[in-house]
């Protein structure tokens, strides 16, 4: 079992919620990442998600596509991430899950890349290009990896749950809405049909992501999953904070969503 196994075990003992904040390795720079990742922890963070920089982020929204391209253009490159998680491993063991594109894999080699996963230490992957299809094709090299693949599943899955959640690991990233990345201002998702659909076929944890931008949407959707991912509204804060303000703006912003979540 993975660090983010554990934590979902951990909270459910305590009868709490995560929350996963997402942001991208290297925006602004990677000694930031460094500091966001432990402010994070601090503030109430339970998973951090880092995306990992990429030049054609199809799932992405405007925000976190700019800030991809803010990352690329500091020339960050995987080798970096994964030497930005070694130096977290020192200091702290807050689950970490890269999401990336399956290109960035291949493109630094699978087996190449899961041993340097787990060497790292990162915990899990969202893979948001990788059907179940190709999953399956590639499951015998992910069952060496102690590193959860975690699946992707979209009110529209439909009848492909039970195969897309299948043997998953960690937490089953459950998409609010069809679409890009982005902040929302409602959903029009029936989340406990959808939630309901989804625990026919696994008990692995459901953390709900894509447009959750507020305390207040944090609220509202707590009751239907085990966590919550919130991402581009903490990509766009960054993005708009004064850099002699970041840290705190983000610490404070993560800690009202945890707030939110009890």
């Amino acid at each position: 079992m993975t660090r983010i196994g554990n934590k979902f075990l951990n909270l459910k003992k305590d009868k709490e919620k995560a929350l996963v904040p997402f942001f991208f390795a290297g925006d602004p720079d990677l000694k930031t990442t460094y500091q966001l990742v432990l402010a994070a922890e601090r503030a109430g963070a339970d998973i951090i998600e880092l995306g990992i920089p990429y030049s054609d982020p199809l799932a992405d929204g405007p925000v976190n596509q700019a800030a991809s391209a803010r990352a690329l253009k500091n020339g960050i490159r995987l080798k970096d991430i994964f030497s930005l998680v070694e130096d977290i491993r020192k200091v702290s063991n807050i689950p970490i899950a890269f999401l990336l594109y399956f290109n960035c894999i291949m493109q630094y080699g699978m087996t190449r890349f899961l041993s340097d996963c787990v060497s790292a230490g990162v915990d899990g992957l969202v893979i948001p290009d990788l059907p179940y299809e190709e999953r399956e094709r590639y499951k015998p090299v992910f069952a060496q990896y102690n590193v959860d693949i975690i699946p992707l599943v979209t009110p529209a899955s439909k009848e492909r749950i039970k195969k897309i959640v299948a043997d998953s690991g960690g937490f089953v990233y459950c998409v609010t809405s069809s679409g890009v990345t982005g902040v929302r201002r409602s959903f029009g998702t029936d989340f406990a049909a959808f939630m309901r659909d989804v625990a026919q076929f696994t008990d692995t944890p459901k953390v709900l992501g894509f447009g959750i931008s507020t305390p207040e949407q944090v609220a509202e959707l707590k009751e239907h999953a085990e966590g919550v991912i919130v991402g581009s509204a903490i990509v766009a804060l960054m993005a708009n904070s004064n850099p002699a303000n970041l840290i705190g703006d983000f610490s404070g912003f993560v800690a009202l969503l945890k707030s939110a979540l009890r």
